[in-house]
């Protein structure tokens, strides 16, 4: 997230070059690190925005401001100095301090106009660790539930769409890591096991873009089982909703070998599916 997001009110403070003495060649010596209390509020703020601009490291600048809010706690200068403690260490990718920072500050100033900033950082901070899909799913729970919190909470601030953006993509990661299991165990052969997976696909991520191939799967693992009518009525879903779909076209051609057509058949989970989805009938 570009600094330019923060407020006003954080940003107002704007480097003044190097203010602290033993600065000239962008860092303090030990023993000014050690004796901070001689500097304002106001001076160590900006040495930590100079090493933020400056140094290759993050932590240098996380050190800045988290002294601001020791030596002058529930000042101005603290207050500005801990959402920038959040912001510079994710930057760093110290993702459990910047949550630690970040709640820290929604938790002191709740009415402020960067806590939805705030709950943002919070929320990337579990977001951004969440790229592979193999990662623990917790971490995706976690970040949806503070993405949903940014969408609820700040409908109206500037962050509210971006969060929206990766709430979907959070989403789809969760029905991705549900695929991938499935396809597993329809490779093993573990039939039943992969129908569970697909079937919490379609009925719990239907938004996602994994619901094509989900249905793909269906059809395969019911027909390897010799279940035609649920193999049958999954085709159909996929027909009416994605028939323009490599996915329809495999099932369509899996189906149609064994002079089978894609129409829903039987009473099941998916010809209830069906009914919701295509019939619009929920009783």
């Amino acid at each position: 997230m570009a600094r330019s997001k923060i407020s006003a009110s954080v940003m107002a403070a704007v480097l003044a070059g190097l203010v602290l003495t033993g600065c000239d060649r962008g860092g303090l010596a030990e023993s000014d690190k050690r004796n901070l209390d001689r500097f304002t509020a106001e001076e160590i703020y900006k040495r930590g925005e100079f090493e933020l601009e400056n140094s290759r490291k993050p932590e240098d600048a996380v050190f800045y401001f988290s002294e601001v809010e020791r030596l002058y706690p529930y000042s101005e200068w603290a207050k500005r100095a801990l959402i920038m403690q959040a912001y510079s260490n994710h930057r760093a990718q110290n993702y459990e301090e910047a949550r630690g920072a970040a709640q820290r500050f929604i938790d002191t100033y709740p009415g402020d106009e960067d806590a939805a900033y705030a709950q943002y950082l919070l929320a990337l901070s579990y977001y951004d660790q969440i790229d592979e899909v193999g990662r623990d799913q917790g971490l995706t729970f976690q970040a949806l539930q503070s993405l949903r919190t940014v969408i609820e909470q700040y409908p109206d601030s500037e962050y509210a769409r971006s969060a929206i953006l990766k709430f979907d993509l959070a989403f789809d990661h969760l029905a991705a890591k549900e695929m991938e299991i499935g396809r597993y165990y329809l490779k093993k052969g573990h039939y039943a096991a992969s129908i569970n997976r697909f079937r919490v696909v379609v009925e719990e991520f239907q938004t996602t873009g994994q619901t094509p191939e989900a249905l793909l799967r269906l059809v395969e693992a019911y027909l390897a089982l010799g279940l035609t009518d649920e193999a049958q009525t999954a085709g159909a879903i996929l027909g009416y909703n994605f028939q323009s779909s490599p996915f329809y076209q495999d099932a369509y051609a899996q189906l149609r070998g064994r002079g089978l057509a894609p129409e829903a058949r039987g009473d099941n989970w998916l010809t209830n599916v069906y009914r919701q989805m295509i019939q619009g009938r929920w009783l």
